[in-house]
């Protein structure tokens, strides 16, 4: 599976950006889906995921109630919407897919996800 990732930018603190994950391929909808971030000279953590029906979800703490994973299988896309967004945001944001076949708990670490698409760059100016 192909996943693209897009709809970062520039955004002063406090706004809003909604990201977007194409996948292609096969159906996401055969795949837990998950979104990381990478900032400068960190590694990357752990933003989102969302089950393959949508039922179930988790976020990180540093993002919850901020930020919102939903998915659209029919349309093959996942998306994330930021708001309140800090300086600390900024960073490179990734999809990614899980083949996992359990629903819960969803998987929160770079290594048990098996496909990941390019990151597109937020950037988040105080």
């Amino acid at each position: 599976v192909q996943l693209q990732a897009f709809g970062g930018g520039l955004v002063q603190s406090g706004g809003f950006l909604r990201l977007s994950c194409r996948t292609s391929g096969r159906t996401v909808s055969q795949f837990h889906m998950g979104w990381f971030r990478q900032a400068p000279g960190k590694e990357r953590e752990f933003i989102a995921a969302i089950s393959r029906g949508g039922g179930n979800t988790e976020y990180a703490d540093s993002v919850k109630g901020r930020f919102t994973i939903s998915r659209d299988n029919a349309k093959n896309m996942v998306e994330l919407q930021m708001r309140s967004l800090e300086p600390e945001d900024t960073a490179v944001y990734y999809c990614a897919a899980d083949r996992q076949s359990i629903t819960t708990p969803l998987n929160t670490t770079p290594m048990e996800y098996e496909y990941w698409g390019r990151g597109t760059q937020v950037t988040v100016s105080s």
